[in-house]
């Protein structure tokens, strides 16, 4: 994970790069940041991006990308330039058939000048040409781009996508995506959503891959290497692909033991969330050396370092109940990321309770009592945590407690209405922490603005009246056998299921 705030006034000074035509004065250039208080240069502003057609070439050996990135965008202002959030080299682009001007500004952005002036409401057609090896890449410090021995992965949050293909990277911009890309024989590429065709020829094997739903930009995946891919159906008919690389090792039984439980996880979840939301499920374990999972859309990426102890169906719970609570319905902001992660680690407290581990009220219990009143733990404000404090376990642990203390003010009856109403209610979109807030009340009846404004927002620990149903068990009484896998998924640094 990765948060960093660029200085004001640096990608201002980009803005005189590139000239507008006097012919385009009444027109203003897009912002270089859609506006996110938390990372204020990502994403742009100035259109909206509808579909991404990425058409790659790599070459393990070399980690050399190239490709070709048509996006299909409309204008949602007199624009007379935009930026696009990209690392790699570019050597041409064009706008609506014409070719456009470009330069760098600041670290991540690609600043595109038209050859005319576009209006509010104009179809864009962006084709951008460009080729690089991403592992020698690196803005702020920091890669997403992951070499391993026989290829490479793009799977990061709250970025990847600059490393990989140009794009608007911000989740309030959800688009769909064609991925096409051409490896060579005997190597696999593997992306989101479901594999439309192989074609091989003179060597390389093209992968063409489509996700027909949208999706956030740091949800696109890519792993190309040598896999075992497996294929199945749940029980309800969702379409399972799973790919493990070749040589994990010793911790491949672990990870096929968690993994190709993805079907019957599916099934169980769609009885809480509602009906699966995509065409496809599945994950992916590739041989890298992070320690993390992410929630990558319809192929979630697992680390093999969280299967190193064993199996984890824990953990797959967690990334699949974000193909409804994060992929699905999308956070407006990433202040809202309380609506991705307090409501994942909830639906693994849901698991325990279904495994006879544990019950969801056992767990908060021990969140509430492990945590002594002083413990930094409470000042983390899982519904405006701050960027530094993002991916924080208080917005997992003290954010799945939320949702106790709310189950146990409004009842299970209204409680589990709401869990299943709201991905029906903002399907295929993007929603705030003040939304689901006006939508508890809506379903249940009840004001709630104290018992959100308690558990969300406060940077003390709730007293044991807001916690009234929680028992001051002691903490080092024994914990639920399930608690370990739920503290794996989001272990700290470098070990985050995301």
């Amino acid at each position: 994970m990765h948060r960093r705030i660029i200085a004001p006034g640096a990608l201002a000074a980009a803005s005189l790069l590139l000239a507008i035509p006097a012919s385009a004065a009444s027109y203003s250039p897009g912002a270089p940041g859609i506006g996110d208080p938390y990372y204020p240069y990502y994403g742009n502003g100035g259109y909206d991006v509808s579909h991404y057609d990425l058409r790659l070439r790599y070459q393990p050996t070399t980690d050399e990308l190239q490709g070709t990135a048509t996006i299909q965008a409309r204008t949602t202002q007199d624009l007379s330039r935009f930026d696009l959030d990209f690392l790699l080299d570019v050597s041409e682009v064009r706008v609506n058939g014409e070719r456009a001007s470009f330069a760098r500004a600041e670290q991540h952005e690609l600043v595109v000048t038209p050859k005319r002036p576009l209006p509010e409401g104009t179809p864009l057609t962006v084709v951008v040409r460009y080729r690089g090896v991403p592992s020698t890449k690196s803005a702020y410090g920091f890669t997403t781009w992951h070499r391993t021995p026989d290829g490479a992965v793009a799977a990061d949050e709250p970025e990847s996508a600059w490393w990989w293909f140009p794009s608007n990277d911000h989740p309030s911009d959800k688009a769909t995506y064609d991925v096409s890309v051409a490896v060579p024989d005997g190597t696999q590429a593997v992306s989101n959503g479901t594999l439309r065709s192989t074609d091989a020829k003179r060597g390389w094997t093209r992968y063409s891959w489509r996700q027909d739903r949208p999706q956030a930009t740091y949800l696109a995946t890519l792993a190309i290497g040598k896999f075992d891919i497996t294929t199945s159906r749940s029980e309800r008919g969702v379409p399972v692909i799973n790919a493990y690389s070749k040589d994990l090792g010793a911790g491949a039984g672990a990870a096929r033991a968690s993994v190709e439980r993805t079907g019957e996880i599916v099934d169980w979840l769609s009885d809480y969330f509602g009906p699966y939301p995509f065409a496809t499920a599945g994950g992916y374990v590739p041989n890298t050396t992070t320690g993390y999972a992410l929630e990558t859309q319809t192929r979630v990426y697992y680390s093999p370092k969280q299967f190193a102890k064993g199996s984890n169906p824990s953990l797959v719970v967690h990334e699949l109940a974000h193909q409804w609570y994060g992929d699905d319905v999308s956070l407006k902001g990433w202040k809202d990321i309380w609506l991705n992660e307090g409501f994942a680690t909830y639906a693994q407290w849901l698991w325990s309770e279904h495994e006879g581990e544990g019950t969801a009220q056992q767990l908060a219990d021990h969140v509430y009592s492990s945590h002594a009143a002083d413990d930094p733990f409470w000042t983390v404000k899982p519904g405006d945590p701050g960027p530094d404090d993002q991916f924080d376990d208080a917005v997992y642990d003290r954010g799945a407690a939320a949702l106790q203390a709310l189950r146990d003010e409004i009842g299970d009856g209204a409680f589990f209405r709401i869990l299943k109403g709201w991905p029906k209610a903002h399907a295929y979109g993007n929603a705030s922490v003040a939304d689901f807030e006006k939508y508890a009340e809506k379903i249940s009846g009840k004001p709630l603005a104290g018992l959100f404004d308690t558990w969300l927002y406060e940077p003390t620990k709730p007293s044991a009246g807001a916690a009234r149903s929680f028992t001051a068990t002691d903490a080092a009484a024994p914990l639920p056998k399930s608690w370990n896998q739920i503290e794996a998924a989001h272990g700290g640094h470098g070990t985050l299921s995301r």
